[in-house]
């Protein structure tokens, strides 16, 4: 094992004083400055950060096809899981995901969301060897295979809702505009966010509740639809609300917050792009559901890159608080969901992130902000 010399690396923004979006106030008010601390570097595109319920340590998602281990602030040389033989890595392909069982600590089970050679959709499952610190390589299941017209706008998140269901984020199938109108057709998995019961069943199976179950030519695997990218999504477990950021087209990012239990949400691509009619100069808003929060394409914004709500114990005046960043922008802004509404927006000045691929959450709560520049950052308060 690798361990990192020195202090760890911080940045904080007492110099500069707390950003705010239009609207916000000072990020002093909440008694307290965050910085952010490096954990680890020398990863190549880290793209997603989990833990097993109750494991101190740190599973990252390399996109070339690697998970690594940080333990004990030490990154481990070998691998957890290199699966890089069958992955297509590059732009918006690649092992995209991770997700551990609810059940992990006693079936040793998890599942990855990757692109293969062929550039399509692939969810596997494996399991835990006897090193608790390496993956059998050899027991992968197929889980679900979906087929990808183009190269962007793969989705690529894997995560076990409180339910106990995974879950499974597929962007519309890429180019630009949803060309074959994916995400407004119940017929195709594309432009969806899925909900699965891995337990029931090998390889899965439908759940009865999802809400197109019985509708004729509909997918049933299909638990919202009318996405564009869902590269990152989010359950607040305590709040009871599930958080989706979808990436916009030209003008708009979008953040979606609705309740876990709500089924059937239409989020309005390619009729909308954020709140504002795609290409058109009106449309019909009815049935869709709009973003609590969205942010223009200017400034340098490219690409919105969801985060979670903190719930963990370190920094108690920023729980409840949901935390997000753009590709392009690098910035770490925050906001509270009061009543439905996004409020209490907060832009906080931790230094150059470079450019933020993902968030990832700890089994304490703990948040987390994954670079291009190969860093895992810790959210801390100074």
């Amino acid at each position: 094992m690798r361990r990192l010399s020195g202090p760890l690396l911080l940045w904080s923004i007492a110099a500069c004083g707390g950003g705010t979006e239009p609207g916000g106030t000072a990020g002093d008010t909440l008694g307290t400055i965050l910085v952010v601390q490096v954990v680890a570097g020398g990863l190549v595109n880290p793209v997603y950060l989990t833990s097993p319920p109750g494991d101190p340590r740190l599973f990252v998602v390399e996109q070339p096809g690697r998970i690594r281990i940080i333990e004990e602030g030490g990154l481990r040389q070998t691998p957890f899981l290199d699966i890089s033989g069958k992955v297509l890595s590059g732009g918006e392909r690649g092992l995209l995901s991770l997700a551990f069982h609810p059940n992990y600590g006693v079936n040793g089970l998890f599942y990855v969301d990757y692109t293969d050679t062929q550039g399509n959709t692939k969810v596997e499952r494996y399991r835990v060897s006897a090193d608790r610190n390496r993956a059998d390589p050899n027991s992968a299941t197929l889980v679900l295979a979906v087929d990808q017209p183009f190269s962007n706008h793969n989705g690529g998140l894997v995560m076990f809702g409180p339910d106990g269901m995974l879950y499974v984020g597929l962007g519309d199938g890429g180019s630009g505009g949803d060309p074959f109108g994916h995400a407004q057709n119940l017929g195709t998995l594309l432009g969806s966010l899925l909900r699965i019961d891995v337990d029931a069943a090998v390889p899965y199976a439908v759940p009865q509740d999802n809400p197109f179950v019985n509708r004729p030519g509909a997918r049933g695997e299909i638990w919202a639809y009318g996405l564009r990218n869902p590269w990152r999504f989010a359950f607040d477990r305590e709040g009871g609300m599930l958080y989706i950021a979808d990436v916009g087209q030209n003008r708009w990012e979008e953040i979606n917050a609705v309740p876990i239990g709500a089924a059937g949400v239409n989020y309005g691509w390619n009729i909308l792009e954020g709140s504002e009619c795609f290409n058109a100069p009106s449309c019909n808003r009815e049935g869709l559901t709009l973003p609590v929060h969205e942010y223009p394409r200017t400034g340098g914004a490219c690409g919105v890159i969801g985060g979670f709500v903190y719930r963990g114990q370190q920094i108690p005046q920023v729980r409840g608080h949901y935390f997000y960043s753009d590709y392009c922008a690098g910035f770490l802004r925050s906001f509270r969901l009061v009543d439905g509404k996004a409020e209490d927006h907060r832009e906080w000045n931790v230094g150059n992130l470079g450019q933020v691929l993902s968030f990832g959450e700890d089994s304490a709560g703990e948040l987390y902000i994954l670079s291009a520049n190969g860093r895992v950052y810790r959210l801390a308060a100074f």
